[in-house]
């Protein structure tokens, strides 16, 4: 297979190829305001100590939040259920209450947690790493939760879900 130059549309395209799961990373930051934004740059790192990882768009609006580490210091991820393709969409534009209307309990770190999510994975910033246009944080793994359920995914610009 012969390789191309890489430019921002075909490495996007490329990354396309590879389906992942969906994600919305929840905050609740210092001054008790909510910040939700759908996140398939997510994994995990290490599992002694339990780590994960998300990416965050210097553009994003989460950013200015999480990404800097001025306005909060924990977060969730909640693995979004092939049945919450809504709420992916939701939390992927720019809304001005993403929250209105969505149903949601508190987190042991105060973040939202999406009612009827697949997991929800409750984290400390351990650090961040600034990568191009986007902020690498790394959470410690504070607390989790699992419910039953298929996975909602990312691939090739649209949604999918996995049935076993």
């Amino acid at each position: 297979m012969p390789l191309s130059t890489i430019d921002p549309a075909t490495f996007r395209s490329v990354l396309g190829r590879f389906a992942s799961g969906v994600t919305v990373v929840t905050v609740r930051d210092v001054q008790h305001y909510d910040h939700g934004m759908t996140v398939t740059a997510f994994c995990s790192v290490s599992l002694e100590p339990p780590l994960v990882q998300v990416s965050i768009g210097k553009a994003a609006s989460l950013h200015g939040v999480l990404g800097t580490g001025n306005l909060a210091s924990q977060f969730a991820v909640n693995i979004l259920s092939s049945k919450q393709e809504p709420l992916a969409r939701r939390f992927a534009e720019e809304h001005p209450d993403r929250f209105d209307g969505v149903g949601f309990t508190r987190g042991v770190t105060g973040a939202p947690i999406l009612d009827e999510c697949l997991d929800v994975i409750e984290c400390e910033v351990q650090s961040r790493y600034e990568a191009g246009d986007h902020t690498i944080v790394i959470g410690t793994v504070i607390g989790t939760a699992t419910n039953e359920g298929s996975p909602l995914l990312y691939y090739r610009g649209g949604y999918a879900s996995l049935q076993r």
